[in-house]
């Protein structure tokens, strides 16, 4: 199979995503360019070091870079004060310097955490992405946003801050367990809704194959999702307007992550293919969209196996007033006004900055009522 190759253009911070099958095993050679001293520190987590790792570290031996590496707990939780100033401290002890280059290996979590970590430490290191969930690979590992999370919100404290290469290698994907594959399909779905109704309909088609674990299949997801939001960081990097679009279903998946502590209950991708479906039923109640929307996109989640409605959320929740105080506090609220990404059809998402709380919190409260 062969390397895809996305450019995210930058100006001087461009850098290449490149996407195939093996990428883990020549890492070596694709990091050795970047390094002034063949030296790299990896962040990763117990997990993906229990089945990487050594493959990571056999393939930068091949080339003379001699690797240190810290591996914290996986999971979401990890995302936060106490393991990003670990991270730091041991960045640091192993006097890594400005020209140096740290390697965040793993999910979602890593990537987002390793990339503060880098663009804090001595005011900014470069760093490598190597994504290995689907959803780092469509996702977090493009784009440059970092962060943690605090005890008030997901992801609302940390910094814009380019990798200098992503690797996503394919063969990573047939290690996920099967919830987390979907979870990460939450996000390329997602590509689809906001900007790309034919790759929606393509994945219509296909994703059953790509779930089942075609490879090929799997790789043009990736390369068609990326490809979107290359181009649209390239044209929108602090998300000053464009790049809101890929907010798409995360005002709603924010909270109701938040309401279940950021824990098991609900994987972000999971989150996101909710709140894309509830977008799309807000879009459709607005008048915006047609019923036939709402209802395909449900369609299309269900028959992959995955979450669609709060209801299929495990275990309490707040009240549906609760949520949207929830919602309140995320990044994305301008002036206190709640900002959504709605739809006016599958592929043709836009920017709403004054959508009616009243209206929010009724779609909320059938939602929970369906619970019952």
């Amino acid at each position: 199979m062969t390397l895809d190759v996305v450019n995210v253009a930058l100006g001087a911070r461009s850098y290449e995503v490149r996407i195939g099958r093996g990428l883990i095993a020549q890492a070596g050679k694709h990091i050795a360019p970047l390094l002034r001293r063949k030296k790299v520190a990896v962040i990763t987590d117990d997990t993906v070091a229990a089945r990487h790792l050594m493959d990571l570290a056999k393939a930068l031996e091949q080339e003379g870079i001699v690797m240190t590496a810290l591996t914290i707990p996986p999971g979401e939780s990890s995302k936060g004060w106490e393991q990003f100033a670990r991270s730091v401290e041991w960045l640091l002890e192993q006097k890594i310097e400005r020209r140096d280059v740290v390697i965040a290996f793993g999910g979602g979590v890593v990537g987002d955490l390793v990339g503060f970590a880098s663009a804090v430490l001595r005011r900014g290191v470069r760093f490598v992405q190597i994504p290995t969930t689907l959803l780092a690979q469509v996702d977090s590992s493009v784009g440059g946003k970092t962060g943690i999370n605090t005890a008030q919100g997901k992801n609302l404290v940390g910094a814009f801050h380019q990798p200098s290469l992503v690797l996503a290698d394919i063969d990573a994907l047939a290690t996920l367990p099967e919830r987390d594959f979907l979870a990460g399909y939450g996000e390329v779905v997602k590509y689809g809704l906001l900007g790309d109704a034919a790759f929606f309909d393509w994945l219509e088609t296909n994703a059953p194959a790509m779930a089942a674990g075609d490879a090929a299949l799997r790789q043009y997801a990736v390369n068609r999702s990326v490809e979107m939001k290359a181009g649209i960081v390239s044209r929108d990097e602090t998300e000053e307007g464009e790049r809101a679009l890929l907010n798409l279903g995360h005002t709603f998946c924010h909270a109701l992550e938040k309401a279940t502590g950021y824990s098991n209950r609900l994987l972000h991708g999971e989150g996101v293919a909710i709140g894309c479906a509830l977008a799309f039923e807000l879009s459709q109640r607005m008048g915006l969209c047609s019923q036939e929307a709402p209802s395909r996109v449900r369609a299309h989640l269900r028959s992959m196996g995955m979450k669609t409605d709060i209801a299929d959320i495990a275990g309490d929740l707040p009240s549906a007033e609760a949520l949207l105080a929830l919602m309140a506090q995320d990044k994305k609220v301008i002036d206190g006004k709640l900002r959504f990404i709605l739809a006016r059809s599958i592929g043709d998402a836009f920017v709403a900055d004054s959508v009616p709380s009243d209206l929010v919190l009724s779609l909320l409260t059938e939602a929970l009522s369906s619970r019952r």
